[in-house]
């Protein structure tokens, strides 16, 4: 494979500085709640809801959810069903792998059959799941059935592939940010076509892995997947067009447009989790002085109502948790109180409570 060609342009370098800018504040925020966990559980969903969806799965964002959480879904096919275990597994995998390398080992064709072996799982026959594809593929149009995109011959996959790791691996990879990394990854095992089936999600998965090898995890909060999903016609344009830029032979392709699509679309997402982070964490002006603390969530809205309107009256408190107790409430705020995060003004009565 030779060196992907592509003009880093302003808007290129744009999206990666607001991603680097939105992955700092999530990372370094002085307080980020217990319920991370929620926000991880919440990524899983969307990523594995979108995923599929962009795919043609019919199941809705509560459907997938119920089979998460290993639920029947009433009415739903198999299939349906098993492509949401299926793409679990997938970032169950990404996960262990990104835990046990480091940055000085590579990714190999290995990883990629098997993240379309846990894709495809019970959904192609054995010979299949896991396995370059030994016939001819097209892309069509789902709705109009005209032919879309003619991958490379069956005959040209594996080597092509093998290309692909090498290059992955090379000086030249090594030299790029790690998005653009991850986008040329995702737009080269898309254009290779390399299985009868489930080359899309194994394209973003193995984007995915890259990033969070990269150290682009970024708590696991977001999910490139609903990006692409809220407009799947950009998404697919944005592909088909870096298909169709050749410059001067067939293994040359201009990828500009497709990585300014790609960077726009992580930073969009880390800008979207980042303004959400921030409304559960306490003033940057705290960092140092409390340290990274665990609050609940009534704890958090609490803390948000308080820097949204400087204070917090007994009045607003019992309208702001509504269904809680007063004092499981009063409880909440002795906790803050205790962490130093809050301070009380005046009596019992009519005490304010205000941000130390």
């Amino acid at each position: 494979m030779l060196l992907p060609k592509f003009i880093i342009t302003n808007k290129i370098l744009s999206s990666i500085a607001k991603a680097e800018a939105a992955r700092e504040v999530i990372e370094n925020a002085p307080l980020v709640p217990a319920w991370e966990a929620k926000f991880r559980q919440e990524a899983l969903l969307r990523t594995v809801h979108h995923g599929t969806h962009i795919e043609g799965n019919p199941l809705d964002i509560n459907q997938a959810k119920e089979v998460l959480e290993g639920r029947d879904v009433a009415k739903a096919k198999d299939r349906d069903i098993q492509e949401i275990i299926n793409y679990r597994n997938v970032l169950k995998f990404i996960d262990d792998r990104r835990s046990t390398i480091d940055n000085r080992q590579n990714l190999s064709e290995k990883d990629l059959l098997e993240l379309h072996r846990l894709t495809t799982d019970k959904v192609l026959p054995i010979g299949e799941s896991g396995k370059l594809r030994t016939t001819q593929v097209v892309v069509k149009n789902s709705k109009t059935g005209e032919i879309s995109f003619t991958p490379p011959p069956a005959k040209a996959v594996e080597g092509q592939t093998k290309d692909f790791f090498e290059w992955l691996t090379s000086s030249n990879a090594e030299g790029l940010h790690p998005i653009l990394k991850a986008g040329i990854a995702h737009y080269e095992i898309a254009r290779i076509h390399p299985f009868v089936d489930g080359n899309g999600r194994t394209a973003r998965s193995l984007a995915t892995l890259i990033l969070f090898k990269e150290g682009y995890d970024i708590k696991k909060f977001f999910s490139l997947e609903e990006y692409y999903d809220k407009n799947p016609k950009d998404y697919y344009a944005a592909l088909q067009d870096a298909s169709n830029q050749l410059i001067t032979n067939e293994s040359e392709r201009d990828l500009t447009g497709w990585l300014e699509y790609f960077c726009t679309g992580l930073a969009v997402e880390l800008e979207r989790i980042k303004e959400k982070v921030r409304k559960l964490s306490i003033d940057i002006k705290l960092k140092g002085k409390v340290g990274q603390l665990s609050l609940s969530e009534r704890q958090a809205k609490i803390i948000e109502y308080i820097q949204d309107y400087g204070q917090v009256t007994n009045k607003e408190w019992r309208n702001l948790l509504p269904d809680v107790s007063d004092d499981t409430i009063l409880r909440d705020l002795k906790d803050l109180m205790k962490k130093k995060l809050v301070k009380k003004k005046g009596s019992t009565k009519s005490a304010v409570y205000v941000l130390r």
